[in-house]
């Protein structure tokens, strides 16, 4: 019997009163990929940077390829063969690949010869690994999937015989998913031990060999991949029965609330970041935006919502007296005032854009509805209305802790997306324009957001659902755009749409 290449050993982590870790016990097979599933807050993160040198264990030990360590820091995490590819690249732009992989890991003090050395190492680990790309090409050039590409051989460069990858897949097309997956199994075929932490059980079930679940800082159950279910193991994730099987019925579209013609915008170096977008939302319907992050989806929901002013096109939004308001650059409209024609707006960056990290949470719940005359006597703010308001707004969607004087950047991601969502889905609008709503949440949290979601296209809301998450844009979609380059690729039905027909559009340049 050869040496597990990781062993954790009755791991504790403490964050002051949170308990983060409690006796955690983890054993990874050489040369296989281990999955490690669990809700926001579970513990993933924490084991996996106590075991990247990040954070030291409060108690517990570590074992390397049978033999014990100590990491001091992430430098002696590397030196054992440990590598990590976070969800955010660690990449700097301007570099080229060869430069980005050698950065830190310099051989030498004549930087010509080591460039020369670390080229030909290059090669061979893309070689050897199927990590083909170009060593001169500039970072910010490169698309996901082979940005992804150089973390990965900016780890195996530094010696990493374990990798651990973090939501690798958050940001790619079905095929450049895929495309790791492949990578992955190369990986595995040439010994290299790789965990895998994801929320996206379908990918754990088809790219490990074994998985995880932790639960509340524990592990819960150890499964072998080929013998569990998704449905498994979101039960055992959360505790309870989970269902995100929605597929609600395509629905007769209602009157029209929100029509966009022909929008283009560039930033400010003179990028066209959008180019002659137009869609139209009704009554009664989820219209969802699918692509890769950074194809237009971002520029599409600010001009929407009035955090941006159109410079070519214009939009028209439908009153409640049964007229229209027309948006265009000469006559912009800001977000106060689209939130009193009933536009609300979930952004996707929840922490820029939704909420006032450093605000109690009652603050953030009534940020862009302070003018509400539940909460307002004349100029002056009704603070105990204003606290009373966001206890039944915590109730109702079920934000823990149910504290609304807690800051707002103590509540986990879920709960933080939770408090958004209330502000802007409990007064009833007539167009919602929601942004990556799940993202970095859990399967527990995914459902009722989901369930939500629906439930206010039911009572006649128009919504518009950009996500790159492709299962979300499946399960919850009436009718489905695809967005590449800053265009509307394509326009498909959810009848007529899977995710190879999806992602082929996403492909497509733009």
């Amino acid at each position: 019997m050869t040496e597990p290449a990781v062993e954790l050993v009755g791991i504790h982590k403490r964050f002051g009163a949170v308990h983060a870790n409690r006796g955690v016990n983890l054993n990874v097979a050489r040369g296989t990929v281990h999955g490690i599933v669990g809700e926001n807050g579970a513990g993933k993160s924490t084991l996996m940077s106590i075991l990247y040198g990040f954070y030291p264990a409060d108690e517990g030990r570590i074992r390397i390829e049978g033999r014990e360590v100590q990491l001091a820091g992430t430098h002696d995490a590397i030196a054992h063969g440990i590598g990590m590819v976070h969800q955010h690249f660690m990449l700097v732009e301007r570099f080229s690949v060869l430069e980005n992989v050698v950065l830190g890991a310099e051989r030498g003090f004549m930087l010509r010869a080591s460039l020369a050395q670390a080229r030909r190492e290059l090669q061979r680990l893309a070689d050897e690994f199927g990590l083909a790309v170009d060593p001169d090409a500039r970072v910010r050039d490169l698309p996901v999937g082979v940005l992804q590409r150089v973390e990965i051989l900016k780890a195996l460069f530094r010696g990493a015989r374990i990798l651990i990858l973090d939501e690798p897949t958050g940001v790619l097309t079905p095929q450049e998913t895929e495309a790791l997956f492949r990578v992955l199994a190369t990986l595995k075929a040439r010994g290299v031990t790789v965990l895998l932490i994801s929320h996206k059980l379908k990918e754990i079930l088809a790219a490990t060999d074994r998985v995880t679940v932790m639960r509340a800082g524990a592990v819960v159950a150890e499964r072998d991949t080929a013998h569990t279910t998704e449905v498994e193991l979101a039960e055992l994730m959360v505790g309870r029965q989970v269902r995100l099987d929605l597929a609600p019925p395509a629905r007769r579209c209602g009157e029209l609330r929100l029509q966009a013609e022909a929008l283009t915008w560039r930033d400010a170096q003179g990028t066209p970041r959008l180019q002659e977008v137009s869609i139209e939302l009704h009554e009664g319907e989820i219209v969802g935006v699918a692509g890769v992050s950074g194809n237009g989806q971002s520029e599409l929901l600010a001009l929407l919502s009035g955090l941006a002013a159109p410079q070519q096109g214009r939009i028209r939004i439908a009153t409640r007296e049964g007229g229209w308001r027309e948006i265009d650059a000469a006559h912009p409209a800001d977000p106060r005032t689209l939130r009193r024609m009933g536009v609300a707006h979930v952004p996707e960056d929840r922490h820029r854009l939704g909420l006032v990290l450093g605000f109690a949470a009652w603050e953030s719940a009534l940020l862009g509805y302070d003018d509400d005359p539940a909460v307002r006597r004349g100029p002056l703010l009704r603070r105990a209305a204003a606290r009373a308001q966001c206890r039944a707004m915590m109730d109702e969607f079920d934000v823990r802790p149910r504290d609304e004087q807690l800051v707002s950047s103590k509540f986990s991601g879920g709960n933080q997306q939770k408090l958004i969502l209330a502000r802007e889905f409990r007064r009833a609008p007539r167009v919602l324009l929601i942004g990556q709503p799940t993202r970095g949440v859990d399967i527990g949290a995914i459902e009722f957001i989901h369930r939500r979601t629906v439930a206010l296209r039911d009572a006649g809301c128009a919504v518009l659902l950009v996500s790159t998450e492709l299962d979300e844009i499946l399960a919850l979609a009436d009718r489905i755009v695809v967005m590449s380059g800053g265009r509307i690729a394509g326009s498909l039905s959810r009848h007529d749409a899977d995710e190879q027909r999806l992602g082929c559009l996403m492909g497509q340049a733009g």
